[in-house]
């Protein structure tokens, strides 16, 4: 993903990196200094955009907060323990944070959250996300911020049902179901259906390359650029 932005922003002509942060790329591969730690890094960046894995958000929060630099985090698999030293790295710096960062994709969460509105606790739900093999999360974070905007308009309180198996697997009513696909070089699908009696209704969405969320954290870096101290998100940008 750090490759697809650095092409992202080597096309446009009113940004450019000034580092990159990678303990396993080859520098000779970018146009841009690389080091492996923040540590060894000297330059001063506007924003920063985050695609690593979710055991190095800690670090990116450090040097955000050491140097006041917002922050674009688009990394996944981040638990509670996590989310709550994003909330709490944002009430000093801006911080955009999304499991996705297409804008599709956040449409298509609206869309969800509308059709949940409208078709209240008579249709049964079901999330079904498919990635490729390499994938290490799963569910993926795509997965439950559909699922979390779903809930949070349902009448009544559900619960997550992650896959089902066994003899009694029988759905309850009030259940979100969320199934994971891994395969081949799956970039990113996931579908929201609503199932009634005699209808159905599905919302589905594709990626075909990287690009999409590459040009999603590129668009939010400039988004964040004069923005204070607060936790932002595509809504923010969607809402204009």
């Amino acid at each position: 993903m750090g490759a697809v932005v650095a092409e992202i922003v080597k096309a446009s002509n009113n940004m450019e990196i000034v580092c990159g942060i990678d303990a396993f790329a080859n520098p000779s591969d970018f146009e841009f200094p690389l080091y492996e730690t923040f540590e060894s890094s000297t330059e001063k960046a506007d924003v920063l955009i985050d695609f690593s894995h979710f055991s190095a958000v800690p670090n990116v929060l450090k040097y955000c907060a050491d140097t006041k630099t917002p922050a674009v985090i688009c990394t996944t698999g981040i638990d509670g323990e996590l989310e709550k030293a994003i909330d709490d790295a944002a009430k000093n710096v801006a911080i955009f944070r999304s499991g996705n960062m297409s804008l599709g994709i956040n449409l298509l969460i609206d869309l969800a959250k509308r059709a949940t509105s409208v078709l209240g606790d008579n249709f049964d739900i079901e999330i079904i996300e498919k990635h490729h093999h390499r994938k290490v999360d799963a569910p993926s974070g795509t997965a439950y911020m559909i699922a979390q905007g779903i809930e949070s308009k349902k009448k009544s309180e559900g619960s997550f049902v992650y896959g089902r198996h066994g003899k009694d697997a029988k759905r309850k009513p009030d259940e979100i179901g969320i199934h994971a696909v891994r395969g081949g070089t799956i970039v990113g699908e996931h579908t929201v259906i609503f199932a009634g009696n005699d209808e159905i209704i599905e919302i589905r969405h594709s990626a075909t390359s990287r690009n999409v969320f590459a040009e999603g954290a590129v668009k939010a870096a400039e988004y964040l650029f004069d923005k204070g101290p607060g936790l932002y998100d595509m809504n923010s940008i969607l809402k204009g």
